[in-house]
């Protein structure tokens, strides 16, 4: 059964940082977009970050930039999310998600319509 598994969510207090990881099972995240999404309470899903499938090109949203690294271990088969100077508006459920297409292509798009195969989902929450 395809899988995606996150981990490495909890409770940080501002300023610090947590690293989440994605670890997919019965498939294989090389040579395919891959991205975080995260999504508030009452908010829509929103794109955090994510890699394209040739793994030289990365999109971070704008809240993010300087902040979070997203990477992967083609070994291990898993994807992570460094997230360093957490703030209280980082507090959300976040999700790893993988396209469904295995290519050589070379952007990927922080919408969640193009991803194919999704997380259930780690809670981050950043309070003092």
């Amino acid at each position: 059964q395809l899988q995606l598994v996150e981990s490495g969510g909890g409770l940080v207090q501002p300023g610090g940082s947590l690293r989440l990881s994605c670890a997919a099972s019965e498939f294989t995240l090389n040579f395919r977009r891959i991205g975080w999404f995260r999504q508030a309470p009452g908010k829509e899903r929103e794109g955090v970050s994510c890699i394209s499938s040739t793994g030289d090109s990365t999109t971070y949203a704008d809240s993010v930039k300087g902040r979070f690294t997203i990477s992967r271990d083609h070994a291990k088969n898993i994807m992570y999310l460094q997230m360093n100077s957490l703030q209280p508006e980082d507090t959300a459920v976040y999700y790893c998600a993988a396209d469904k297409f295995s290519a050589n292509f070379r952007s990927c798009a922080l919408a969640p319509g193009r991803y194919d195969y999704w997380g259930q989902g780690t809670q981050v929450t950043v309070s003092s």
